[in-house]
């Protein structure tokens, strides 16, 4: 079965999910169902219905909770932001895991270097910051099977983000900081990071050009660029 990876999109920034998508299609050889969370999509269906956050980052800040539910399964499934560069297989993030886990992620702890993200949003900082940013989830876990749209129309940003929907803590498990890395909140690496994470802004912002690894994203884009327009599959129509 394929591995489906939600991407969150935010529609001040399509260029990033764009890039994101091909750089994870590319490297795994088109062996993957990318599919994007669209707000507008998701409250059409009645799946969203929070009042709008006009404080929010994002688009996506809470619609990524309900990747569980919208991947309509059991086994692993894979959420991240769309200010994300793959360049590796992201199926490999599934070598070794453990069946009983309820999720994996990079688990960050650090304070953000800038007061100011992305497209002049302020830059907030709180436990378990960026920890949901790149989610690796077992949904046939008990816990992450109870995550249903109820809940993420209901609970407290802070209970969802810092995954307080896990009864056990220990259920959650670490990643290696490379498969979410934080450029600019981190040195950067000798060897390429298999996950980049452009989380203060990309080089689609033009402020944020002459970030680390900015190179690598916009050859990513040259390619997509260059790419033949493919027709969207049915699965990303779904929540298109």
């Amino acid at each position: 079965m394929s591995l489906k990876v939600f991407v969150g999109y935010d529609s001040r920034e399509d260029i990033a999910w764009q890039v994101c998508r091909h750089s994870i299609e590319r490297h795994s050889d088109g062996n993957v169902i990318v599919i994007p969370v669209r707000q507008p999509a998701l409250r059409e269906l009645g799946l969203y219905t929070r009042t709008y956050d006009v404080g929010s980052s994002t688009e996506f800040s809470l619609t990524r909770f309900l990747t569980p539910f919208l991947s309509a399964q059991d086994g692993w499934v894979v959420f991240c932001d769309c200010d994300f560069l793959f360049t590796t297989d992201v199926r490999e993030v599934l070598n070794g895991l453990d069946d009983s886990k309820a999720l994996y992620c990079v688990q960050h702890d650090y304070s953000p270097a800038h007061d100011v993200k992305m497209d002049g949003k302020k830059q907030t900082s709180y436990p378990r910051k960026n920890w949901s940013s790149f989610m690796v989830l077992n949904c046939s876990h008990p816990d992450v099977k109870a995550l249903t749209p109820d809940v993420v129309n209901s609970a407290n940003p802070a209970f969802l983000h810092r995954f307080e929907w896990i009864k056990d803590q220990n259920d959650i498990g670490a990643l290696p900081l490379d498969w979410n890395f934080l450029e600019g909140e981190y040195p950067k690496l000798e060897r390429t990071p298999r996950v980049i994470h452009y989380t203060n802004g990309g080089p689609w912002f033009d402020q944020w050009q002459n970030c680390d690894y900015a190179d690598l994203w916009l050859q990513e884009r040259a390619l997509y660029l260059a790419a033949p327009e493919v027709s969207s599959e049915p699965e990303t129509r779904l929540a298109s």
